[in-house]
């Protein structure tokens, strides 16, 4: 249990950040006439809008405080004007100019939320409506351009848009959403920043209609060129089952997580009525409104912790243009960061997501994470209260038992033995029999015979290495069960995921890359196999053809040990990989320099082994090549596990 001491806090936002968002709009007392804005029809004048805008004077750069004073007026106007409009009239006047978003469905439910004056409600509309405007204006950009910036910021700045919509109205979207220096919309409500009566409503509104005028302006583009809209399709989340820890979350869960959101440090008392709305939006089955409203508040409840262990009260604040702060990407890698995860964040972030496909069990992950978070900053007497409960004792199980599916690291293991499950099919290829190999031995024997013996010598060194409950007696793991149960167990090793420097990742990296090369070769030597076998059986191979494939049968006895002896050498220097850090810069490029070699032979012996090259005799030189190199440079105890400490010390 961890209780944070507690300080009064307001807002999350910075001084200069909160004058410009819930002060500088307001400044202006002037009327603006709604008829000037937009039409009795619905069309949008821009020229009221983009004359707002102002810039400084020396470089032509947008003055984002003098805009967002002038844009004040127009925002409040727009804002009564929706209020003013029933549902039906709203949608017969707006939504024709709203479906070039591709996201039609969800303005009705923005104008719902306007109406309701709820702000939880306002600020999620306002993160699902900048999400989808963002891939919105990304298939207008692949209009003309080929390469979609990732950044909404990049993406505004580019020449495509203002090419499509006119430079000053791409202004206008920067002052609302797209710099530090404006209103930053879609940063300070995606990172948690805004708390609910932070964010004007009329600013809302602003962007409904502003994308409305997008949709005005794009037709127009389009009528007058041979281009059409596609939409990129959306991202539907797969392969979630090794990521789901936490079961459906039950009554008596959320009826915990209703009540210890109330007490628990962990949660900023002016964001409360956004964990409330994620509970009513998850009972309503909306759970894609549920996550987003929790990873947005799990940031800012994250930060807290980081900015109070730390001493740093500033870095609870929103940043300035030119000072870092502290975002979500710290945090919990599987679900939001990892490359080969899901992502969730970035995902719905970005607008990639069909929201009412949003599945309900990483929605329970989420839940399921935040109960045992709270938890651990609530009174101690309180929080055993709470853990004797069956159903939140199973919880803080899962959690304390799990360990990261989506790290470098955990990939790493995860392809070292799916490579094992593949060379373990060798011995059971078609090959021809052994009586018709003598005209097609491979003429290197005496090569071969040699990588033998430097099989041998480098497989008993790292034995030595290996944990004592890996290795079985003086075994040279012949036998594929044998080796499974070995890479098994090095690949079960625990292996600190949560901190990787730059050194570390560079190594991963190249690990990663050597054991996708061995993959490769297995892939090869396995199709290769199957193919010339049937053409065998079916007499389909010229004499040169046959000889060539029993050269290959007779090399794949040469190479399955060799490959396995790779996914030993992964392994270990895996399981040592944090030692690396103790090398100085020379040791460690000299370090890199000798795995890249590997890696150089490992992509030489893909191009050997594939069916257009068929270079078996070229192989074995090749792998006699990089035996000596990992022999030598054995011998020279500079890998990760002659540094480390001995097997016999480590606790494993």
């Amino acid at each position: 249990m961890e209780v944070l001491i507690e300080e009064p806090v307001t807002t999350c936002l910075s001084p200069s950040v909160y004058d410009i968002i819930c002060k500088v709009g307001f400044e202006v007392k002037e009327l603006c006439a709604i008829n000037s804005v937009v039409s009795q029809s619905g069309e949008v004048y821009w020229k009221t809008v983009t004359e707002c805008l102002r810039y400084a004077e020396s470089d032509q750069d947008l003055d984002y405080w003098g805009s967002v004073r002038l844009l004040g007026p127009v925002c409040e106007a727009v804002h009564l004007h929706f209020l003013s409009l029933t549902k039906g009239q709203f949608e017969t006047r707006y939504a024709p100019s709203l479906q070039w978003t591709g996201f039609s469905e969800l303005f009705p439910e923005i104008f719902d939320s306007l109406k309701s004056l709820q702000s939880p409600a306002i600020s999620l509309s306002l993160m699902k409506l900048t999400s989808c405007l963002e891939r919105a204006l990304g298939d207008v950009f692949l209009l003309i351009g080929k390469e979609c910036p990732f950044l909404l910021r990049d993406l505004l700045a580019s020449e495509e848009l203002a090419q499509v919509f006119g430079q000053s109205v791409v202004d206008v979207l920067k002052v609302f959403i797209g710099s530090p220096r404006g209103l930053n919309l879609r940063n300070i409500l995606w990172h948690g920043f805004a708390s609910p009566r932070e964010v004007p409503p009329k600013y809302c509104s602003m962007m409904m209609l502003l994308t409305v005028g997008l949709g005005q302006l794009l037709k127009s583009f389009l009528q007058q060129t041979t281009f059409t809209l596609t939409h990129r399709s959306l991202i539907t989340l797969r392969n979630l089952e090794e990521l789901i820890v936490f079961p459906d979350v039950p009554y008596e869960v959320l009826s915990v997580l209703e009540e210890i959101m109330k007490k628990s440090s962990f949660i900023l008392k002016v964001m409360l009525p956004y964990w409330e709305a994620a509970l009513v939006r998850f009972r309503s089955h909306r759970f894609a409104d549920c996550a987003i409203l929790l990873l947005t508040q799990l940031e800012t409840g994250l930060r807290k912790v980081f900015a109070t262990v730390n001493k740093c009260p500033k870095r609870l604040l929103t940043a300035e243009s030119t000072a870092f702060y502290t975002t979500f990407d710290d945090f919990l890698w599987d679900f939001l960061n990892h490359q080969e995860g899901p992502r969730i964040r970035d995902h719905l972030s970005h607008g990639e997501i069909n929201l009412p496909e949003f599945p309900k069990e990483v929605t329970n992950q989420l839940l399921g994470f935040s109960v045992v978070l709270l938890l651990r900053f609530v009174d101690e007497e309180l929080s055993a209260v709470y853990k004797e409960k069956a159903s939140i004792k199973s919880l803080i199980s899962l959690a304390e038992g799990y360990s990261s599916h989506c790290h470098p690291i955990s990939q790493l293991k995860k392809q070292v033995l799916s490579c094992e499950e593949k060379i373990r099919i060798w011995p059971l290829l078609p090959l021809p029999e052994e009586n018709t190999w003598e005209a097609g031995r491979l003429e290197g024997d005496a090569e071969a015979s040699a990588c033998n013996s430097l099989i041998t010598q480098i497989l008993e060194e790292l034995y030595r290495h290996a944990p004592e409950h890996c290795v079985c007696g003086n075994s040279q793991y012949s036998a594929p069960e044998k080796w499974h149960r070995l890479l098994g167990e090095l690949c079960r090793m625990r292996v600190p995921t949560l901190f990787c420097p730059r050194n570390v990742v560079e190594v991963l990296v190249v690990l990663r890359s050597i054991c996708s090369q061995c993959q490769r070769v297995s892939g090869q030597v396995i199709a290769s196999a199957e193919l010339r076998h049937r053409q065998w059986l079916e007499r389909r191979l010229r004499s040169r053809q046959r000889q060539n494939y029993v050269r290959m049968a007779s090399s794949i006895r040469l190479l399955s040990p060799v490959l396995y002896l790779m996914l030993l050498l992964i392994a270990l220097e895996l399981a040592n990989i944090h030692v690396v850090l103790g090398k100085d810069t020379s040791e460690y490029q000299h370090y890199l320099r000798f795995l890249k070699s590997i890696l150089q032979y490992t992509e030489n012996l893909v191009v050997y082994t594939s069916q257009d090259k068929n270079k078996w005799n070229e192989a074995v030189s090749l792998t006699h090549t990089a035996l000596l190199k990992i022999w030598t440079f054995s011998e020279s105890k500079q890998m990760l596990i002659h540094l480390a400490k001995p097997a016999s010390e480590v606790v494993w």
